[in-house]
């Protein structure tokens, strides 16, 4: 009976922060398909959806912004036909022309699609383009770029992503000095989605959750455990009584 009265109680938090104007925002888990057997990727994505994964976050690199190379949205496009239209797709375009590719991954089947802030020199118009096409806009920033640079955004995006590595390789540790970004934005935009990306698994994700991150992506500690379910399980616990914290704090 306890546990299950601490559930409810958790579950109540997030319907009212989702209710209040203030902290409209919940726990979502995006495990990085990066990190799957890329010759079963339908299948992998399948998998994650199938031990509780709230959307799948797609890296796409060009070799020029990052230093490697991924796929592109015929490799999208095939995957929303193997696996349906349900599943969430976060497009995290690690490229340098990110204007190239709206109408293609729009196509595609893309349901979010996430530029990099360090990518482009108008970033209005692209936040325009993106909504135009019907898909919701997330904005990225690399370790070394300010979040004061995203601030003057922040009111036109769905999402911010602060990444916790540098952008192009799976695998990397954890920088937990990016947390004073996340906790910024949550203090000036606290009903923004804020996503965090790089390193974060079971011994990161507190810091992440505290912070006030509520869109958690992890590659190859979901992916890669024995238990996918209960890592994303457990992720999103943490985030959730962050969220309950924050909004008794209130």
């Amino acid at each position: 009976m306890g546990s299950w009265i601490h559930l409810m109680a958790r579950v109540k938090a997030e319907v009212c922060s989702r209710g209040r104007g203030s902290m409209a925002y919940s726990a979502k888990i995006g495990p990085s398909i990066l990190s799957s057997d890329l010759s079963q990727l339908g299948r992998e994505c399948e998998r994650m959806m199938e031990c509780g994964a709230d959307y799948l976050h797609l890296d796409v690199m060009d070799g020029h912004f990052v230093p490697n190379i991924t796929f592109g949205h015929p490799m999208v496009e095939c995957l929303r036909q193997s696996i349906g239209p349900d599943p969430f797709f976060d497009m995290h375009m690690m490229v340098s022309r990110p204007e190239q590719w709206v109408k293609p991954m729009e196509a595609a089947g893309a349901n979010q699609y996430t530029f990099h802030l360090e990518a482009t020199t108008n970033p209005g118009n692209l936040i325009k383009e993106i909504r135009e096409s019907g898909m919701k806009v997330g904005l990225a920033i690399k370790p070394g770029t300010t979040v004061e640079e995203l601030a003057p955004w922040a009111g036109q995006i769905d999402m911010a992503l602060v990444m916790t590595v540098e952008p192009g390789f799976g695998g990397q540790k954890f920088m937990e000095d990016m947390m004073p970004k996340v906790s910024w934005l949550r203090s000036q935009f606290p009903s923004l989605d804020i996503e965090v990306d790089g390193g974060v698994g079971p011994d990161s994700i507190h810091r992440c959750a505290e912070a006030g991150a509520n869109m958690i992506v992890s590659g190859s500690a979901v992916v890669s455990s024995d238990d996918p379910r209960s890592v994303i399980a457990l992720l999103k616990n943490v985030v959730i009584d962050a969220i309950q914290k924050r909004s008794l704090d209130r």
